[in-house]
């Protein structure tokens, strides 16, 4: 019997994925998922009417790399081919991405012209960057922040306008406590190992690539010969875990919403006690793909060094306000949309021009995110929904120059809905899982705590853990 805590994207991949063990290797293993609320999906949530789509959490999803093109392949197994919608390269949303800077807002480069050209608000054309990292010195450092290492190598304008709002957009986090290894793993090893990063680059390509093999189905095969950018799906994004809590329900998982675990209880390397009010159920395995801190409360009991392992993996609260106009006029050039630098000092990270991104969407639809590592910072503890509403409509409105009045909203505040992947988080990670070794406990960790914050990640994360698990 096999337990999965939570049934966010993480839970429900560990399913599939189980399943598809199953089947593979004719087992008949038992499985049963557990759900605190009454929804299956995590963060992701959709709204949608006749006019317009709310995403309240992720809205697009990238198909590059291994974890993309792993995450394609299950939609296509899914039977959520025709569903998607994909962004190519010469779609505004996949050229257009701006910088809101000096009250001004700045289109990114998006060209191999754009970089020899002087682009506001950087004082020099871009590869004067790549000069920089040519002239300095490397550092030896087992781990540095994501803002360190850029503006080392590339100078504190690359890292104020370029990586310190991406990573407010990514995990709405500060580039000065984020790891280097979240991002740009490979381009501080070359600096670590070569001595900067364009000679790692260059020793790069006289080396045999030794990429992950991964076997292609057509929808995969599809996204790399179009070179999507970026995709969503037609309806929302909660069209992927309805779906997959579905396929889960039709093969015979147990899933069980409304039902918290208050402890776990480690009898043996092969028998767990999952502990609910005055209800017991025993599992030869769990599969935790709730966050790290809740994990902590439910194993402090039995394993208070695991607990606090746990619990040093911080999370950010994340705000997010939907607006929808519903003039046929437009109001916004085309773009993806945002983001602003954390030196601006505003409330807003960024915003999301959704009716550019997503498909049938009628007037004008935008997605505002506030707060994240700033967020009790500018708001303070009892921030309400009305407040947030009236921020960020007061922001929208300077910025992009709107007079039209907002004909629906929606707003969420995602309390601890982004782990930070501080300096050290490997390490640490690490340390977690040791620990699990050493004492025998069967437990898989999955998700976004661990393994990488988006969906690919997510999905990736359970399909390796249920791997291993299997192998064992």
């Amino acid at each position: 019997m096999a337990a999965i805590l939570g049934g966010g994207l993480g839970g429900l991949s560990t399913g599939y994925y189980l399943l598809k063990n199953n089947i593979s290797n004719n087992n008949n293993l038992k499985i049963f998922l557990l759900e605190a609320t009454d929804y299956c999906g995590g963060w992701i949530k959709s709204i949608r009417t006749k006019d317009y789509i709310f995403e309240q959490g992720p809205r697009t999803i990238r198909p590059r790399g291994p974890t993309g093109l792993n995450t394609l392949n299950m939609l296509q197994d899914l039977g959520l081919s025709e569903h998607i919608s994909a962004i190519k390269p010469d779609h505004p949303a996949a050229k257009n991405r701006m910088i809101y800077v000096n009250n001004s807002l700045h289109l990114l480069p998006s060209s191999i012209k754009g970089v020899f050209q002087k682009t506001e608000p950087f004082s020099k054309p871009l590869i004067y960057a790549a000069l920089n990292d040519l002239k300095n010195p490397h550092k030896e450092l087992k781990d540095d922040s994501i803002y360190n290492f850029v503006e080392r190598r590339f100078g504190k304008e690359i890292a104020d306008y370029a990586v310190s709002p991406m990573i407010c957009g990514i995990c709405a986090g500060d580039a000065k406590e984020i790891s280097v290894k979240f991002l740009m793993k490979t381009l501080f090893e070359y600096e670590q190992n070569d001595g900067g990063v364009i000679k790692g680059l260059m020793k790069g390509l006289f080396k045999t690539k030794n990429e992950t093999e991964i076997q292609l189905s057509d929808l995969a095969r599809r996204a790399q010969e179009e070179k999507w950018n970026v995709y969503s799906i037609k309806g929302g994004l909660q069209t992927i875990p309805n779906k997959m809590s579905q396929y889960l329900q039709d093969n015979d998982v147990n899933l069980h919403l409304n039902s918290q675990i208050d402890e776990l209880e480690f009898v043996d390397s092969s028998l767990v006690k999952l502990k609910k009010g005055n209800e017991t159920l025993t599992a030869t395995h769990v599969y935790s793909s709730i966050p790290s801190h809740v994990l902590a409360k439910l194993v402090t009991k039995q394993h208070p060094e695991l607990a606090k392992i746990l619990n040093d993996i911080p999370f950010v609260t994340v705000g997010i306000v939907n607006l929808y106009f519903a003039t046929r006029k437009p109001l916004i050039k085309p773009a993806f949309g945002f983001l602003v630098p954390p030196i601006e000092n505003s409330p807003i990270l960024g915003v999301v021009f959704d009716s550019c991104c997503i498909p049938d969407q009628n007037g004008t639809v935008l997605t505002v995110m506030l707060g994240g590592r700033w967020f009790k910072e500018k708001f303070g503890p009892n921030i309400t929904k009305e407040q947030l509403f009236d921020i960020a409509t007061k922001e929208i409105k300077s910025i992009l120059k709107i007079d039209e009045q907002v004909t629906a909203h929606n707003v969420s505040i995602l309390d601890k809905c982004i782990p930070q992947y501080v300096i050290g988080h490997y390490e640490r990670v690490d340390e977690i899982r040791q620990y699990i070794v050493n004492n025998n406990l069967p437990i898989s960790l999955i998700g976004s705590s661990y393994d990488g914050v988006g969906i690919n990640d997510v999905i990736y994360s359970a399909k390796t853990q249920v791997g291993e698990d299997i192998i064992k």
